[in-house]
């Protein structure tokens, strides 16, 4: 009798796995959230996430292609336009001069990368970016990613080799839905996306489901479930109040538990090894990715950041994250700007006069020199490009 159950059990179970493969919600691109998210969708409209990655044209290349030349190591590169196609004549794999075309452009600022497609599905990024700053911080101009370094064709570092390579190294985090598809067979990609930025759906998940839910009746819509695979709504609005008595911080949104966004924003913000490609919004970030450990030399022995480790790991040690702390309690989760400028910020839970302000919390720095960002917010995980989590 017990066998019978068993197998009528497995089954059943064998039975429900082809209803909920094909139940499974589906992409369906951030023109359809519009309607509802207006003011969602022009806040990520510019953002770092909207222009992630973008085919390059006239209006997405910020480079100087106008016959500009930029001198590495004894290997002078060429930018040029050849008709409408933007076009770079450098050191190819063989270590001779090649003509490429770029057919992507690869985020914004600080600085913008130029992505060249070759044989096999492989996409690699051009080792020579352009600084988008403005000539009066230094920038619009060429620069190496490898300064006084000579990394000749066949090093790994060099741009044609897999350190370089954007299926491998960049792709997971800077499109949606976005699946490698490599082959071991011969060593090549056939990788998709459902669109080229990152869109409403790499952090909401897929939305189909959610669409028909939209358009039910409202006394069936508030019987059901809304159709997401994650609910970020509640964290996104949390609200911290400072009490009067204590002058420390508290948490004034009931159920609006910060978990789900930081695991949908460890994804990428985090220096990790991926697993698979199956990751889905409202999954547990750890079973698809292997983040990196306190470890050297990505850490100092003391804990402090010394590598570029973006981030996910540094806030699981801080204070903020152990007091409940979320993304979004600091950043705009749509434009990514932070809440409030400067030191406001941090004042949302921080009374300036209570202890900010006092020599002590600042190791004595001069108050004008005091700015909390200079010491505590971390950008990509190390001082060239912000500063770290500095205890």
């Amino acid at each position: 009798m017990k066998l019978l159950t068993v197998v009528r059990l497995l089954i059943s179970f064998y039975l429900l796995i082809p209803l909920a493969v094909i139940s499974a919600p589906d992409y369906v691109g951030a023109q359809a959230c519009l309607s509802c998210h207006v003011q969602e969708h022009q806040q990520w409209q510019g953002s770092h996430h909207d222009l992630a990655m973008q085919v390059a044209t006239d209006k997405t290349v910020l480079g100087n292609f106008a016959n500009a030349r930029f001198s590495n190591s004894g290997i002078i590169s060429r930018f040029y336009k050849d008709k409408q196609r933007f076009m770079v004549n450098t050191e190819g794999a063989d270590g001779k001069l090649q003509n490429y075309v770029i057919s992507y452009v690869f985020g914004v600022s600080p600085l913008q990368q130029y992505m060249i497609k070759f044989p096999q599905g492989k996409i690699q990024v051009l080792d020579i970016a352009w600084d988008s700053r403005t000539k009066a911080e230094g920038g619009q101009r060429w620069f190496s990613l490898h300064p006084n370094e000579e990394i000749k064709a066949g090093d790994v570092l060099h741009w044609t080799g897999p350190n370089l390579n954007w299926n491998y190294m960049c792709a997971d985090c800077h499109s949606t839905n976005l699946k490698k598809n490599y082959s071991e067979k011969d060593s090549s990609y056939n990788t998709t996306w459902s669109e080229i930025n990152v869109s409403c759906e790499a952090c909401h998940g897929p939305t189909s489901e959610h669409i028909s839910w939209t358009k039910l009746p409202q006394d069936k819509r508030n019987k059901q479930a809304n159709g997401l695979t994650i609910q970020l709504a509640k964290a996104a609005n949390r609200h911290w109040a400072i009490k009067t008595k204590t002058g420390k911080p508290e948490l004034q949104t009931k159920g609006a538990d910060g978990q789900a966004e930081i695991q949908v924003c460890a994804k990428c913000h985090s220096r990790r090894a991926q697993l698979d490609d199956d990751f889905v919004p409202g999954d547990n970030f750890r079973d698809h990715y292997l983040p990196s450990l306190l470890t050297a030399p990505l850490y100092y022995p003391d804990g402090q950041v010394k590598d570029e480790v973006y981030v996910y790991t540094s806030f699981l040690q801080s204070r903020m994250y152990a007091a409940g702390v979320t993304c979004s309690d600091c950043h705009n989760p749509h434009t990514l700007a932070r809440k409030a400028e400067g030191d406001k910020v941090c004042q949302q839970c921080h009374l300036p006069a209570r202890r900010i302000s006092r020599p002590e919390h600042h190791r004595h720095h001069p108050a004008r020199l005091c700015r909390c960002k200079l010491y505590r917010l971390p950008y990509a995980g190390n001082c060239l490009y912000g500063c770290g989590f500095q205890k």
